[in-house]
């Protein structure tokens, strides 16, 4: 990477390297599209998709400045897909815990206000919230189709993963709008009413979604 990839006229010129991460990532957009890869690659209009309010020029500048220096990478996949995407580099990926600790410290914030989330944020959000203690000697595995989206959660052994891509077997299938999961495990719905929804499709052992609101606590919001 060249430190030339740099635009000298936005950094902050400070030795902290907490002000060098944001001369990296620190733009307007930059890491929710981070955000949108950290699960795996995706195209162009994917990511704008799940990116409300972003415009198609901003998007490409974002893309382009994080390709420069070295968080993402274009590529092209293999056959009989041969489509390009984008994704993140070994490097871009190592931010995850950053999300993870940045989730954990805004949603306490006073000022949050509830709103869509795509799969990605979704998920991701599950993995940040899960409280193990909670889920002791507990196991699932959950399959999904959110926003037409195969994806899938799997909790054993106290520890919880939460990925694109389908799941067999398992012990449960789900298709729902993320607004709808976010109804059930973060918004206090009942599952007897959260199954009557008319775009909730749910087979196998639907019990188990019963018990996902407790592993996933949000606290209360500090006093402002």
């Amino acid at each position: 990477m060249n430190p030339q990839s740099l635009d000298k006229k936005r950094l902050y010129h400070d030795g902290c390297s907490a002000a060098h991460a944001m001369d990296l990532i620190g733009e307007r957009w930059a890491l929710l599209v981070i955000r949108e890869l950290m699960l795996g690659p995706k195209r162009f209009n994917d990511i704008r998709r799940n990116l409300q309010g972003i415009s198609a020029n901003v998007l490409s500048q974002r893309l382009d400045e994080l390709e420069r220096i070295g968080i993402v990478i274009r590529r092209t996949l293999p056959p009989p897909a041969s489509v390009q995407v984008y994704d993140l580099t070994d490097w871009g990926r190592e931010l995850e815990p950053v999300f993870q600790a940045l989730g954990r410290w805004a949603v306490r914030s006073p000022f949050r206000e509830n709103g869509p989330m795509s799969v990605n944020a979704l998920l991701m959000s599950f993995s940040t919230m899960f409280d193990a203690s909670r889920a002791a000697g507990f196991s699932a595995r959950i399959s999904m189709l959110l926003e037409g989206e195969p994806c899938h959660v799997i909790i054993a052994d106290g520890a919880i993963t939460a990925q694109r891509g389908t799941l067999e077997p398992a012990d449960v299938h789900l298709s729902a709008s993320t607004g709808d999961l976010l109804e059930l495990v973060y918004g206090g719905k009942k599952l007897g009413s959260w199954l009557k929804k008319p775009d909730v499709s749910v087979s196998g052992k639907a019990e188990i979604l019963s018990a996902l609101p407790a592993f996933f606590p949000i606290p209360a919001p500090v006093e402002s």
